[in-house]
């Protein structure tokens, strides 16, 4: 048995989700990226004397809308805090979030693993609460800057209960959510940004230990791999401490992704450390069931449904649907694809019509988007676009292989499948006639590698038709091609 073999990891996240709102969770001041320096924080974001925060009702509709989708309680009474700490971002010398009265508790989300195995990971709360500024040390010698554009921004805090058992646990239940939030449309889920981070909870336990092992806390990492390579890298070196005779400190630490370790930042701080209280400038948050069942008709289908219902309707393979769904963008995108191509005849046809869809957008399209860099709502070919060249292969007009070359024409140059198709004479040829007399004059050409295949070479099937295609410049319809080739090497 490994050494890692005798142990049970234990995971719990607390992912923070910027809320897409246009302005702070407690005043007008607006969110927007990429501002210079303090010039998005007013009065109430800077804690100055006298001023009162006034709570965003969008923050509150999108935190009810994020606990409807996970199944969670939605609070009709919650109330605000003050957590209590000194830094040199924080200027008001405390955060307002919600302590022991949530907007949102007693949630779950389902998760698929590598293997197809299903697992419920449970969600303990989803809290409102208020981001902080921002320390900055780049380009400062022998000291720090401090921008506080951030502060105010409307955070939704979303704790995981201690479910997850690895590293690979951990991502699916993240990207679960990361999908789920954007689909919501209640944050853009940019992780470069810091509008989508974690912090995760990691302990290690002999198994068959009914007792959690001691955790540490790794702080705002902001990647799905490095968030995968920080567990692991804390699960192995909690286990080498203990099995040296060591103990496990309860502490917060950082993930250095230059170096691939964490390395302690600060002990754990205790819920008694932060002296939480009711904020007395904000009245608890009432939520009467009439606006609960408003923001219910608002939802979307979400992403489990909507894969369920490409399974289903279109025929696809589980894992084509959730390919297509890990985004509500790409999953739009697909279906408006599919609605734009001609009618099929009958199911058969619909069925293969939305396979080869779903494949052109899970591969040329999506590895032409990665290559540029582009989010597929930008991508050069629109649906109906990438509809009208899936049609031509459909119709026979040209073969997949072609189509791979149409493809790159339109992607760089804005023409319709039909323009590149004219303009280049990519037309297949579907006459038998032509067709035939391509194949025998390959035929006449290779008198020895007929002789063999008639004499039981079959693999030489092959050479024919690489030939055939070379003769044709590749318009020849394989299909027909295939067919009236067997027929003519078989001879009269």
């Amino acid at each position: 048995m490994t050494q890692e073999a005798k142990w049970e990891v234990v995971i719990g996240l607390e992912i923070h989700a910027q809320l897409a709102t246009r302005s702070k969770i407690f005043s007008g001041s607006p969110t927007a990226y990429g501002a210079e320096p303090n010039t998005q924080a007013d009065l109430v974001d800077l804690g100055y004397p006298g001023v009162l925060p006034v709570l965003n009702a969008e923050a509150v509709r999108m935190a009810v809308k994020f606990g409807l989708a996970t199944g969670s309680k939605v609070a009709a009474r919650s109330v605000f805090a003050r957590k209590n700490y000194f830094y040199p971002d924080l200027p008001k010398g405390y955060q307002i979030s919600q302590y022991e009265r949530p907007i949102v508790e007693d949630g779950s989300l389902e998760i698929v693993l590598d293997d197809g195995a299903r697992k419920t990971i449970g969600i303990t709360r989803a809290h409102l609460e208020e981001d902080a500024g921002k320390s900055l040390h780049e380009g400062m010698v022998g000291a720090s800057g401090i921008d506080l554009n951030r502060a105010g921004t409307p955070l939704l805090e979303i704790v995981s209960e201690p479910d997850l058992r690895s590293a690979k646990e951990a991502i699916a239940y993240l990207k679960k959510i990361h999908t789920l939030v954007r689909y919501l449309e209640i944050c853009d889920g940019n992780m470069q940004e810091g509008s989508f981070r974690c912090d995760a909870n990691v302990s290690v336990r002999r198994f068959g230990d009914p007792k959690f092992g001691t955790r540490c806390e790794i702080k705002n990492v902001n990647s799905f791999r490095f968030v995968e390579k920080a567990i692991n890298y804390e699960v192995a070196r909690q286990i080498d401490v203990i099995e040296g005779g060591g103990k496990i400190v309860q502490e917060t630490r950082l993930y250095d992704s230059a170096k691939d370790e964490t390395r302690s930042m600060r002990s754990k701080e205790e819920a008694n450390d932060y002296r939480y209280f009711p904020d007395p400038d904000l009245l608890p948050v009432l939520i009467e069931p009439a606006f609960v069942a408003a923001v219910r008709a608002t939802l979307p289908e979400l992403p489990d449904e909507k894969s369920a219902r490409l399974q289903s309707a279109c025929g696809l393979s589980e894992y084509d649907a959730g390919v297509l769904c890990s985004s509500r963008e790409l999953a739009d995108y697909y279906e408006a694809t599919l609605a734009a191509m001609p009618a099929a005849a009958d199911a058969a046809a619909q069925k293969a019509n939305a396979k080869l869809a779903a494949n052109w957008v899970m591969g040329d399209l999506s590895a032409a988007l990665n290559k540029d860099n582009l989010d597929v709502t930008a991508a050069p070919i629109g649906a109906s676009r990438l509809a009208g060249l899936l049609a031509r292969i459909v119709d026979a007009t040209i073969s997949g292989k072609i189509a791979k070359e149409v493809f790159e024409v339109m992607w760089a140059g804005g023409q319709t499948a039909d323009e590149v198709i004219d303009a280049r004479g990519l037309r297949q040829i579907t006459d038998t006639g032509a067709i035939e007399k391509a194949i025998a004059q390959v035929m006449a050409a290779s008198p020895g590698q007929l002789a063999e295949y008639r004499a039981g070479k079959d693999k030489l099937f092959g050479y024919f038709v690489g030939q055939a295609m070379k003769a044709t410049q590749g318009k020849a319809n394989p299909a027909a091609l295939n067919e009236i080739l067997r027929k003519m090497l078989a001879g009269p």
